[in-house]
């Protein structure tokens, strides 16, 4: 499988005034298309910083990266802001679903803001929605479903781009142990299907799901290492 991301030597340095604080120290590391990776680290370890870089969320002060074979290190914000929505799915612990919108409309988000016509939104964001699971809850709003259907609808809606990679950040961090199941079965649905999923968590029993983990302290890549006990998820529609 070729690399669908790639970090050589990644450095990242914030400035505040005359003191300097170097969040990464050189960071180089592969990820494969259709992996399923965790990301951990304790807090102040440069994971979080290392996650928006690799999001486009934020560049490097020096190093290489590419993504799905292309150079996004000196793009324009124009630029990465293509990139990000064409290449990367985002899933966020806190959900992010906009409260007056439906569930069809909260998932047909990304695609408006991309100028895909109305029939074309429509038709994808429902597939997306089976995919998910939630077929049949279109029409509900955020507040009339549970922790772990609002986590699946921001699943649904970081699918519709289509993209290289499904990039969450902590989660299951709002869930219950079962409905947190729930969403790693579903993960690992998506993974299995040939999506690359990158998830940074902090909960070791978490990252047992995936079949790598990533490990970042102080900076550095502490370890990386095939997780051959990796866990199957059980679950439904939580």
């Amino acid at each position: 499988m070729k690399p669908v991301v790639s970090l050589e030597g990644i450095r990242k340095v914030y400035r505040m005034g005359e003191i300097e604080f170097e969040a990464l120290k050189g960071i180089t590391l592969e990820i494969s298309e259709g992996e399923m990776v965790a990301l951990m680290g304790p807090s102040g370890s440069g994971k979080t910083t290392l996650m928006q870089i690799i999001g486009l969320l934020d560049r490097p002060t020096t190093g290489r990266y590419m993504l799905a074979g292309e150079d996004v290190t000196t793009l324009s914000e124009n630029e990465r802001a293509e990139a990000r929505n064409r290449e990367i799915g985002f899933v966020f612990q806190a959900f992010h679903l906009l409260p007056r919108l439906s569930v069809l409309e909260n998932v047909e988000v990304p695609l408006t803001y991309a100028g895909v016509p109305a029939a074309l939104r429509r038709e994808r964001a429902l597939e997306v929605l089976e995919k998910v699971g939630l077929a049949g809850k279109e029409h509900h709003l955020p507040s009339q479903l549970s922790g772990g259907q609002k986590q699946r609808v921001a699943v649904a809606r970081a699918l519709t781009m289509r993209p290289a990679i499904l990039l969450a950040d902590e989660p299951t961090g709002n869930l219950d142990s079962k409905t947190a199941v729930d969403v790693m079965s579903l993960f690992q649905e998506l993974n299995d299907e040939g999506t690359t999923v990158i998830i940074v968590t902090h909960e070791a029993d978490i990252a047992e799901y995936t079949g790598r983990i990533v490990r970042i302290r102080d900076g550095m890549l502490e370890s990386d290492q095939p997780n051959r006990h990796r866990k199957r998820a059980v679950g439904g529609v939580a």
